[in-house]
């Protein structure tokens, strides 16, 4: 066997994934958020692109067909919004959302100063506290260490704590749950014997709806172990959360569909982002015949990323528009009759409609919402399983489980109805479905067993 090197000629065939490629893929998948974000980072790379806000909302109801003059487009100020129909209104439902901009220790540190015939180092030391609670409210630090870290008695720490109990909100420097829920029911005079004696020796048996157990431990009666239950259930087990200063995303559905004249009318909903147009300076020096052949080879490839992120976005505005028009097509009596009338439906199915990839449609649907006279949803909501029934039909899972819902909502909540219970009412209604699986849907909606659910008259 001889072996050395050589040259050696090949064709092969192989799909090279361009930048531009890249790029259009890239904003495809991203929603109206997120592109926002992307064109405002395109703007800063690329002298050439100015992004403005759009002045002329236009609306669309029917893809359009023409082909588009991308140089044209982009040099006329006039024709490039993008925006589709744009709210005439002027009111931002944003321009309501309460500002919560405050701290939980600005919120305490002001309530502190209302309360008088306090020392200098009682203040300090209350300071100390309310700056060391986490963002559930609580005080993880022994008082034996903040007296120490301060040089002050344990006894001042532990007055100045008492102190902070009494301030809002209700339950804020407590130690554990326990004393936070007693600070909580002491705080609106609900703090009996019983109720005392459940949260601080039996809070376990309690969430897991041990009533016999503690009713027994406590001589009292099931009836009443209950309704201390009901009454936990109202408190607040982290008083300070509502201080977190977390940075909240609204949603901004992509896409929105209206009844117009009985016929369900797709609409893109791209009038909250800018506008593209080519800047007029950098338009003014490639006109220019005094430039040189360096600038001009520079205006020109930015001019070409400019001309390339456009027609992306229109790419993206189109095939959005006929897969959600596909969706809508096929979940008709949705529309119409709601979650009851939901389909089962793939992404295969979107694909073989409009003639794209399964991966075009995935990335399409992915992260985007669309707002409905239902609602808003999740695109991805729409892409539900199959369960069969005994008609022959399918029917979706999502359907299945508002039934299971309804059903536990109309029970006897003395008798609550059982995983296997409920899957055999539901074969009952032609659904054929397992216990496992009335179990996971259960679970999925956050809903208890039926030994958590059951109540005591």
């Amino acid at each position: 066997m001889n072996m050395g090197l050589g040259l050696y000629q090949e064709q092969t065939l192989k799909l090279v994934m361009t930048p531009e490629l890249r790029q259009a893929i890239t904003i495809l998948q991203f929603s109206a958020v997120d592109l926002m974000t992307y064109l405002q980072e395109q703007a800063l790379e690329n002298p050439v692109i100015d992004l403005q806000e759009a002045e002329i909302p236009v609306k669309e109801k029917k893809e359009a067909t023409t082909e588009v003059d991308w140089k044209e487009l982009l040099n006329n100020q006039s024709n490039t919004d993008y925006s589709v129909n744009k709210d005439e209104s002027a009111y931002n439902p944003l321009d309501h959302v309460s500002d919560s901009s405050g701290t939980l220790y600005t919120h305490l540190e002001e309530q502190l100063g209302f309360v008088k015939r306090l020392t200098s180092t009682q203040r300090q030391i209350a300071q100390y506290i309310i700056g060391n609670l986490d963002e559930r409210g609580y005080l993880e630090i022994p008082p034996m260490t903040i007296a120490g870290n301060l040089g002050v008695s344990q006894e001042d720490v532990e007055d100045v704590l008492c102190v902070i109990h009494h301030l809002e909100p209700a339950g804020v420097g407590a130690r554990s749950l326990e004393e936070c829920l007693l600070l909580q029911l002491e705080h609106e005079g609900l703090d009996d014997e019983q109720t005392v004696k459940v949260i601080s020796e039996h809070l376990l048996d309690l969430a897991n709806h041990r009533y016999a157990k503690i009713a027994e431990k406590l001589g009292i009666t099931v009836l009443d172990v209950q309704r201390i239950a009901d009454l936990v259930r109202t408190l607040n087990p982290r008083p300070g959360a509502s201080f977190q200063n977390t940075d909240t995303r609204y949603i901004i559905p992509d896409v929105s569909v209206e009844k117009v004249m009985g016929e369900y009318i797709v609409i893109v909903n791209d009038s909250s982002l800018p506008r593209l147009s080519i800047n007029r300076f950098y338009e003014r020096m490639l006109q220019e015949k005094s430039s040189q052949d360096e600038t001009r080879i520079f205006i020109n490839e930015k001019l070409n990323a400019a001309m390339w992120l456009a027609k992306s976005m229109e790419q993206r505005r189109l095939t959005l528009l006929r897969v959600t028009q596909a969706i809508v097509d096929l979940q008709y009596d949705f529309f119409e009759h709601g979650i009851h009338h939901l389909k089962p439906m793939t992404q295969k199915d979107i694909a073989e409609r409009v003639q794209l990839h399964e991966s075009t449609v995935s990335r399409a649907t992915s992260n985007k919402y669309v707002q409905t006279p239902r609602g808003v949803f999740e695109l991805k909501y729409f892409f539900t399983s199959a369960l069969s029934t005994t008609s022959g039909e399918a029917t979706s899972s999502e359907s299945v489980k508002k039934r299971i819902k309804l059903l536990i909502e109309q029970e006897d909540s003395g008798k609550p109805y059982s995983d296997q219970k409920l899957a055999e009412m539901l074969e009952g209604e032609g659904i054929e479905i397992s216990r496992r699986t009335v179990a996971k849907y259960r679970e999925e909606m956050l809903i208890p067993s039926s030994a958590k659910r059951k109540r005591f008259k």
